[in-house]
């Protein structure tokens, strides 16, 4: 129903922590799955909510495209969030909470501060309680490493945000919306969402442990490994983020959603390790 890509690499990656955290790969499977209805939900409602924008505009898309209508979208999304609530309940009254947490924050996205400067803010309340989610899913609490972890979340959250506002930036104009990439300019939420960038990569590089010995070009295979590559991603992503095309730049936004989701796997594995 929307777009699955984002939905499927915040599923993949609740499992893939939930694993790093040392839970059973069934427990990281049911993660995984409730993860994947609860942001199923947020996105197909964004749909709903968008479908006067998305006319003439997005035609590619389900519900202008008429391969369903909104009231049928309006229950799927209904059922996926009731779904995801109860997978997220079966791991415990603190799961069931931060299942809770998310879906709001993502409906509060959805039906209020989308389309406002504000829209940002959502995705930085939520990005932090991904990885919360899926460690306290798998061991019943969190470790004191995530007193660093999540502030670098709630940047990379607010990083991601602007660069899907860039992405829309021409279709939001033309429809009078306004969005955090407007509100600052395309040059300057671009510089924002750069810098933002940076401040996540900084802090991880500070923190993952070195590894085992220096690679050729000098950095440690540790940091290599969990920080240098997937920070290659997020910035091959931000390169494509300022482009003058607007394909380009929702490739660019796909492409730090994977490198940020990475990137996080990499940084909670290194310091388990």
């Amino acid at each position: 129903m929307t777009h699955p890509f984002p939905v499927l690499v915040d599923a993949v990656a609740t499992g893939v922590i939930a694993l790093t955290a040392g839970g059973a790969g069934a427990t990281a499977l049911r993660l995984a799955i409730g993860m994947l209805l609860l942001q199923a939900a947020i996105g197909i409602a964004n749909d709903v909510i968008d479908e006067p924008l998305d006319a003439g505009r997005k035609a590619a898309k389900p519900i202008p495209a008429g391969l369903v209508t909104a009231r049928f979208a309006t229950g799927l999304a209904v059922a996926a969030g009731v779904a995801g609530l109860v997978v997220s309940a079966s791991g415990g009254p603190m799961v069931l909470l931060l299942g809770t947490l998310i879906l709001a924050i993502g409906l509060l996205y959805d039906l209020r501060l989308k389309g406002t400067p504000w829209s940002w803010l959502p995705f930085a309340l939520g990005i932090p309680l991904l990885p919360v989610y899926a460690w306290a899913g798998a061991t019943g609490s969190v470790p004191g490493t995530f007193g660093v972890l999540l502030p670098a979340a709630f940047c990379a959250g607010a990083a991601l945000a602007v660069a899907n506002a860039l992405a829309d930036v021409e279709r939001d104009r033309d429809a009078g919306v306004s969005s955090v990439a407007l509100a600052l300019g395309p040059r300057a939420a671009w510089s924002v969402h750069a810098a933002l960038h940076l401040v996540v990569l900084a802090l991880a590089a500070s923190t993952v442990p070195s590894g085992d010995g220096p690679t050729a070009d000098g950095l440690t295979s540790g940091r290599l490994l969990a920080v240098g590559i997937p920070g290659a991603v997020i910035l091959a992503g931000v390169a494509l983020a300022g482009t003058r095309s607007a394909r380009r730049r929702e490739r660019g936004w796909e492409t730090q959603v994977v490198g940020v989701a990475a990137l996080a796997a990499g940084w909670l594995l290194a310091l388990r390790g």
